[in-house]
């Protein structure tokens, strides 16, 4: 193994134990085009990263896998030797993908779109939808699902909460009867 192939896989190893912001440097490297405010927990871009393009504040959770080749040609190789299909994979302004969601190659996301955890994605996908299911489905409009938020009496504002400043102020909602 040379030396250039090492420092890779130290690199890759280091960013996917660090933040975002480290997982991103690593993956514009390797070719994915990525806008401004992303956040990823994931760092699974296929062996083809660079036909990956995320918009501005995409977020995508943790266990997600974006996939940009078909490996079922595979089955074919009598007939087509040597043979790979892939397709690029791109992802709108403003996107949510949740948890454990697979996004297969030829996948287009429209911006301000929420994809479901557990969702596997293929095709177009039109901007301001709510997506989920396998195989996806868009299920709502964005605004439905923000009336949704609006009215969810379990929404608590805690986002800029260290985990020790959030703890009491859920465990209090959850354990104080409304009536």
């Amino acid at each position: 193994m040379n030396l250039k192939r090492i420092v890779n896989r130290i690199q890759r190893f280091v960013a996917e134990h660090s933040g975002s912001d480290q997982k991103i440097r690593y993956l514009r490297k390797q070719g994915v085009v990525i806008g401004s405010g992303c956040h990823l927990e994931t760092m699974s871009f296929s062996t083809e990263p660079y036909l990956v393009e995320l918009g501005d504040h995409v977020a995508i959770a943790n266990g997600t896998v974006l996939v940009t080749h078909d490996g079922g040609i595979s089955c074919f190789r009598d007939e087509f030797p040597g043979d790979d299909v892939f397709g690029k994979i791109v992802i709108g302004n403003n996107v949510h993908i949740g948890v454990n969601c697979t996004i297969l190659p030829n996948t287009e996301i429209g911006d301000n779109c929420i994809v479901g955890a557990g969702s596997v994605l293929r095709g177009r996908f039109p901007a301001e939808s709510v997506i989920v299911g396998n195989p996806a489905k868009v299920i709502m409009s964005i605004q439905t699902q923000k009336f949704l938020f609006r009215v969810n009496p379990n929404r608590l504002h805690t986002e800029e909460m260290s985990d020790p400043a959030k703890k009491p102020i859920v465990l209090k909602h959850f354990t104080t009867k409304k009536s």
